[in-house]
């Protein structure tokens, strides 16, 4: 493993420190008659290094309420704070800021920028950033998840793993608190996705991210600390794993 520069390290979320802190969340679609309720008063509270999935069938709201949660989303009602950061009161420009400096985020679909060598779709964002050493950090990022042989290929020259593996080296090249991984396996082959949940648990215990899977296979939760069986935009159970 190829150790980061010291200047990559970002100060971790303190231990046992709420990461996350919703109150009442809902999320509504549409006007009446036709209106949509989505997320129906979420309460959750998350702690730093917590590893968590949100368990539940297609269509239950996971995604929404991870979009929420990410501030990628305004919810309709309620409150969200990351890092005791305040979401609702912030305008666009300073959530898209505040964002950036806490959470990362890994996706079923990569969403890897075919023009870019996997060196380049971790550095660039970086760069926009601010970053001074985007492109060695995004080098010592990428042998961390074992590319450091790939850096210079495209999207189109890897394979699934090799591009979720990208992703995520681009989620955690920040240093983000807080990590949500919205089914990372879904587009993946069993020995392969197995493989990538070996992976993102490792870089969560190496980076001290809060790891927050959101799934329906409950084999995959049962690989976490906590687990919140999510239904009808509600939260129906949150337990300890077995």
């Amino acid at each position: 493993m190829v150790p980061l520069p010291s200047s990559a390290i970002a100060p971790a979320a303190a231990a046992d420190s709420i990461v996350i802190d919703a109150r009442n969340v809902t999320l509504a679609l549409g006007q009446p008659p036709a209106r949509v309720e989505i997320l129906r008063g979420v309460d959750l509270q998350v702690r730093a290094g917590e590893t968590v999935a949100l368990l539940g069938p297609s269509g239950s709201g996971k995604s929404s309420l991870m979009a929420v949660l990410a501030g990628l989303e305004r919810p309709s009602g309620g409150t969200v704070a990351v890092a005791g950061e305040a979401f609702e009161r912030l305008d666009e420009d300073r959530l898209a800021r505040a964002r950036r400096g806490r959470i990362g985020l890994v996706l079923q679909a990569f969403h890897l920028l075919p023009t870019m060598t996997a060196l380049e779709n971790v550095a660039v964002p970086l760069e926009l950033a601010g970053v001074r050493d985007a492109f060695a950090r995004a080098e010592a990022e990428l042998g961390a998840v074992g590319l450091g042989h790939r850096l210079g290929h495209y999207p189109a020259q890897l394979s699934g793993g090799e591009q979720q593996r990208v992703a995520i080296a681009r989620a955690l090249a920040p240093r983000p608190i807080l990590l949500f991984a919205d089914e990372p396996t879904g587009n993946l082959d069993g020995r392969t996705g197995a493989a990538i949940m070996d992976l993102l648990f490792n870089r969560h215990r190496a980076t001290g991210a809060t790891l927050f899977i959101i799934t329906h296979d409950p084999g995959l939760a049962a690989r976490c600390g906590r687990i919140i069986e999510f239904a009808d935009g509600a939260i129906i159970s949150d337990r300890a794993a077995a």
